[in-house]
């Protein structure tokens, strides 16, 4: 009989950036091991949080990759700012919860695999599982309630911090596994009241066949008109609070009388638009979309020095997905991460690492790069990145499914 998975998240293929990108790699390895596999999400609409074409902000299921994708609406807006972070998964959660229900009386699933964020949507699905026999896996790849109080985008009411919690640790108890992508985030979780026998980290992979060094040079340079000689510092990925983005950019502001260091910054996010209103005047520094995934490779090889900027108060609650394709890219990194964080315990000697929220350290640490051509230790990056290859971590992930 076909094993039934029901994947049931808010962010999905065709989404590139972040979770999206991840639980359709899942889902898609699930289904070409012969399991029945349906997701239940919303349209693609992350991280510009506006719905991306062809879709619609409504409901639809299509057939994508093996996987039955069954799609609900959400309430949107630009500026995902306050409690417009909690009205986006709560409109989810009692859009889809029809559809959930709806899949466990007529299809009833073997396996439940929740993915937060958003874990607003689970309480219901964790339910139907329990009284159907299903087995229930919560895949945590942010600690969303830690991290909405870090950043600020709850304010820090006393009371709701306590209800936060409270829910986020009475769901989390109530699942059989839980998978997660870091061993401090694997350790908070268990701070929570998860038996540690039933946590599981499996790092977010890169896959290793499309993201490797390039033998020359990226034809990225000369399409954007670099020249040979100028030092391009690139940051690829989701522009919000828990980039920390503002830090890299003050240290480009102070670096801009060196016109031969050049700053790219690509993707899409709520704080996109501010970040352009007052950095975007450097003639230093350049915006960018998401570049096509066809082309990423190229892309991420046309760095000098790749940058990866925290928010010094969301560190442990989220290990940077970008951070696999960094490295497998082969191009130098460097990281704000303080001491004790497990990025910083993770690369070692793999990047140059600054103090987070020190834009002057980091601008020091890219003017000492871009002028001594000082680099990282090639061959370690390389053995950090065969950690993080995609195989492996699909390998790895079915088997905390099944375990």
């Amino acid at each position: 009989m076909t094993h039934k998975v029901l994947v049931y998240g808010m962010n999905y293929a065709p989404e590139m950036a972040g979770v999206g990108r991840y639980t359709g790699e899942i889902a898609e390895h699930l289904a070409a091991e012969g399991k029945s596999v349906v997701v239940v999400t919303t349209p693609a609409h992350y991280p510009g949080w506006r719905v991306q074409a062809p879709y619609r902000n409504g409901y639809s299921t299509e057939a994508l990759n093996g996987v039955t994708v069954v799609r609900c609406p959400l309430l949107l807006r630009e500026r995902m700012e306050g409690i417009w972070r909690l009205v986006a998964p709560i409109s989810f959660a009692a859009t889809s919860l029809p559809t959930v229900l709806w899949q466990f009386i007529r299809h009833r699933p073997d396996t439940l695999l929740c993915i937060e964020p958003t874990l607003i949507a689970a309480p219901a699905a964790l339910l139907a599982a329990k009284l159907t026999g299903a087995r229930s896996i919560l895949h945590v790849q942010d600690l969303e309630v830690d991290a909405a109080f870090a950043v600020g985008h709850l304010g820090s009411k006393t009371w709701l911090k306590r209800l936060g919690y409270a829910f986020e640790r009475a769901v989390m108890r109530g699942f059989d596994r839980v998978v997660t992508i870091s061993n401090r985030m694997a350790e908070k979780i268990v701070e929570k009241g998860v038996p540690e026998a039933k946590v599981a980290v499996i790092r977010n992979w890169v896959d290793l066949d499309q993201i490797f060094p390039l033998d020359g040079p990226s034809p990225y340079r000369q399409e954007l008109g670099y020249a040979e000689d100028d030092f391009v510092v690139l940051y690829s990925g989701n522009i919000g609070a828990k980039q920390g983005l503002q830090v890299l950019l003050d240290a480009a502001e102070s670096l801009a009388g060196d016109r031969s260091i050049r700053f790219v910054i690509a993707g899409e996010g709520p704080a996109k638009d501010d970040l352009i209103a007052r950095y975007g005047k450097l003639e230093t520094v350049r915006f960018l979309p998401f570049q096509p995934y066809a082309r990423l490779n190229a892309f991420l090889n046309m760095a000098d020095l790749h940058a990866l900027p925290q928010d010094a108060n969301a560190a442990d609650l989220v290990l940077p997905s970008k951070l696999g394709g960094m490295l497998a890219s082969g191009r130098p990194i460097v990281v704000t991460a303080a001491s004790g964080t497990e990025i910083f315990e993770f690369l070692g000697q793999a990047a140059f690492i600054t103090p987070p929220g020190d834009s002057q350290k980091l601008a020091e640490a890219i003017r000492d790069v871009a002028r001594l051509k000082l680099t990282t230790d090639s061959v370690l990056q390389s053995q950090l990145s065969a950690q993080l290859s995609r195989s492996d971590g699909l390998k790895r992930f079915t088997e905390a499914l099944e375990a």
